[in-house]
């Protein structure tokens, strides 16, 4: 019965890049990346030591792998952090002046920031998460909109080593309080709203909704964005921009 069955899953087609396109990519050819294949099966530690050297290690690793099946270690004794890498290593260059973030919000606000102004931001906020005695090993929810912010957030959450859960602004109240339950969550970053097809979704009360009876978040932090009327929890909640002060 299988003969007679068409399946469209099978891909064969190949879509060559343009020209100008394929010189400015990192690999430039299809054969390029056939042969990085290969030897990625056939030498995969001297490989991947290549491959790791481009990014910046606070600790050197003392082997590439441990196999062990059905177990494997990666990069073993290495320290490498993932905010340093997205921002750090880049700001020697031209390219801290060059755009890493360009955001169109709905109402049409623009803004564009450059790896080096983007650095700046993820700083001060790191700095404000561990102000609010948040740190390295504690979860933390992010629950914002699709604004720069979610990114600031999340970059310096991995910056002092918080572990960041990202809830998708669009989800209820219910699914907040099973992801900090799940997570064992502390700490809690949101705004008063966002915006959706020209209304406003109420995110912090969605957030009051959602940790009404709870006892694990104990910091609560609420970025402006939507001006809506909001309740701010004493000794629980922050504003974002007077934290930043």
């Amino acid at each position: 019965m299988h003969d007679n069955i068409e399946s469209h899953l099978k891909e064969k087609r190949v879509f060559k890049p343009a020209k100008q396109f394929a010189e400015k990519a990192r690999i430039k050819s299809l054969a390029q990346y056939r042969r990085m294949h290969r030897e990625s099966l056939a030498r995969p530690a001297q490989f991947w030591t290549c491959e790791a050297r481009e990014l910046t290690w606070r600790a050197p690793w003392k082997s590439v792998l441990e196999w062990k099946p059905p177990f494997a270690k990666w990069f073993v004794g290495g320290k490498i952090n993932v905010s340093e890498n997205c921002l750090d290593r880049h700001l020697a260059g031209v390219r801290r002046n060059k755009a890493a973030i360009i955001w169109e919000g709905e109402p049409g606000e623009k803004r564009t920031l450059t790896y080096q102004q983007l650095h700046h931001e993820v700083c001060r906020f790191a700095n404000v998460l561990k102000r609010n005695r948040i740190g390295k090993g504690d979860r933390v929810i992010i629950y914002l909109p699709t604004i720069p912010e979610a990114a600031i957030a999340m970059l310096a959450c991995a910056r002092i080593g918080a572990v960041h859960s990202v809830v998708f602004g669009g989800f209820s109240p219910d699914s907040i309080r099973d992801r900090i339950a799940d997570s064992g969550a502390i700490a809690l970053i949101t705004a008063d709203g966002g915006y959706r097809r020209g209304g406003i979704v109420p995110l912090k009360k969605n957030v009051d909704d959602a940790l009404r009876g709870d006892k694990s978040i104990k910091r609560v932090i609420v970025f402006r964005r939507a001006d809506n009327d909001i309740h701010m929890e004493e000794g629980r909640d922050v504003w974002w921009h007077r934290e930043l002060e």
